[in-house]
């Protein structure tokens, strides 16, 4: 009832458009929905992202859901997720690409999802893993754990959009370190992240997951930047 009386003074809308929501919408409207630049990466294995990996990353597979352009309807998706705490667009987007990826999963058999960790001081910053409602909604999507707890982040740095391409590739050298046992070994790791623009703080975390004996790797991300 209260819930029912907020929303007719307060209604939510399209975090898109600004738009009010119907009932049965989330974040975002149908006709925004409609509208979002899909990559259709999962139709193409052979695509974008993991050739922006050839040679960096041994990958199974790698893909992203949406194209993200500067100032469009991804970025400011993103930007509330990121941080506004509008938490419900990872759900969106995780809901939405988990079905997708079930194809890709049948085939290749996804064993746990990873998400790029936050720096423990960024974590207390923001309060939150922006990849955490996504990472969640994929794993109860493809019925496999998310673990956010074998990739961890050991130094804090400033912004990335600060940082030169060079000044990235080199801060992210020893950044990401791996804390597994037994029980992860010979594992098919799905690596998770929000926006892929150089590809260099994947290839750091990927190539800390790959330290596992046995380990398998493959990545998926919610946009890609081209």
């Amino acid at each position: 009832m209260l819930k029912s009386l907020l929303h007719l003074f307060f209604p939510e809308v399209c975090l898109a458009c600004k738009n009010p929501l119907f009932t049965n919408e989330i974040s975002v409207c149908a006709k925004c929905r409609h509208q979002l630049p899909l990559t259709k990466h999962t139709e193409n294995l052979n695509n974008e992202v993991l050739l922006k990996f050839y040679g960096r990353l041994p990958l199974e597979h790698a893909s992203s859901l949406l194209y993200f352009h500067k100032k469009g309807m991804v970025q400011e998706l993103i930007h509330h997720l990121k941080y506004k705490n509008r938490q419900q667009v990872g759900t969106f987007l995780g809901d939405w690409y988990g079905e997708e990826l079930q194809k890709v999963h049948s085939q290749l058999k996804f064993d746990s999802i990873i998400p790029v960790p936050l720096h423990k001081k960024r974590m207390k910053e923001r309060g939150y893993n922006q990849l955490t409602t996504f990472g969640q909604a994929l794993s109860k999507s493809l019925q496999i754990p998310f673990n956010s707890d074998i990739l961890h982040r050991n130094t804090y740095a400033i912004t990335q959009t600060k940082k030169s391409f060079l000044e990235r590739t080199e801060a992210k050298k020893t950044i990401f370190e791996v804390e597994f046992n037994e029980n992860h070994h010979n594992k098919h790791y799905l690596l998770i992240d929000d926006v892929i623009t150089t590809g260099s703080t994947l290839e750091q975390c990927g190539k800390a997951i790959l330290k596992i004996p046995g380990a398998r790797l493959s990545i998926v991300c919610m946009a890609y930047t081209h």
